[in-house]
């Protein structure tokens, strides 16, 4: 049993099934790739796994709990953290600032933005923000504005502000999107490196293939709202019918 179980997972929006008998399983400690072309319900799923979403049948259990009916922050707080297809950052404060608020979050719960200063004089919030901005080798831009970031810096920041909450289960919606290729290689040795070094599984969506098999242990390929097939990457890329339909013939 994998720390993540989709089972018999059906969604739909009026007359369109974007769901259908979804099953998955997410091992521990693996990074577990959800791919597929537009409209496949990738997206639907990812909603659906921090409840934005609610599945019209089925069930959605983390580490043996169901996820169901509860708020994205109540979610989160089980040890989920979502990473956004476009960086969700505060682009006024300064990257500091920005790591800060979820370590605050976690440990005081929510909070209104007008109390950032009473955030900034919490040393021991200060402490563990300064430590993953080094482990994400940020250091240096602590006082830029965010908003001033490159695209790839802003999703570092992004995943940095997951990784302080320490999560158990990281997902990732098509996490180099927009990026330029060397932004996407240093992403991917980002998550290579958090990969290694942290007790986490990781679940992402992604369009980029040189993405997908330079991290996944475990693939998924989604067809109209449907499981097409599950396997390790060597045969998923080997696999005639995803070859042609998702991959292409030079894949």
């Amino acid at each position: 049993m994998g720390i993540l179980e989709v089972k018999d997972v059906n969604k739909r929006f009026g007359g369109l099934q974007a769901l259908g008998d979804v099953n998955l399983s997410i091992r521990e400690n693996a990074c577990h790739a959800i791919i597929g072309p537009n409209g496949a319900g990738k997206s639907t799923l990812l909603n659906c796994l921090v409840g934005k979403l609610i599945p019209d049948t089925g069930s959605v259990m983390f580490d043996g709990q169901s996820v169901l009916g509860r708020k994205p922050f109540e979610i989160n707080q089980m040890g989920i953290s979502r990473v956004f297809q476009t960086p969700e950052i505060f682009g006024d404060l300064t990257v500091m600032e920005n790591m800060m608020i979820p370590i605050f979050a976690q440990r005081d719960g929510a909070f209104e933005m007008n109390a950032i200063t009473s955030v900034l004089s919490q040393k021991d919030v200060i402490e563990r923000a300064e430590q993953v901005l080094e482990d994400m080798n940020m250091s240096d831009k602590r006082h830029m504005h965010s908003a001033a970031l490159s695209r790839g810096d802003k999703r570092r920041l992004e995943i940095g502000m997951c990784l302080s909450q320490n999560p158990r289960l990281l997902l990732l919606d098509e996490p180099t999107a927009g990026m330029a290729r060397a932004d996407t290689n240093n992403t991917i040795d980002l998550l290579k490196q958090i990969k290694e070094e942290r007790d986490i599984t990781i679940a992402i969506i992604e369009h980029d293939m040189h993405v997908v098999f330079s991290l996944a242990d475990r693939i998924t390929v989604l067809a109209q709202g449907t499981p097409l097939v599950e396997d390790d990457p060597q045969n998923i890329r080997g696999n005639p019918k995803v070859r042609e339909a998702y991959l292409g013939e030079s894949a």
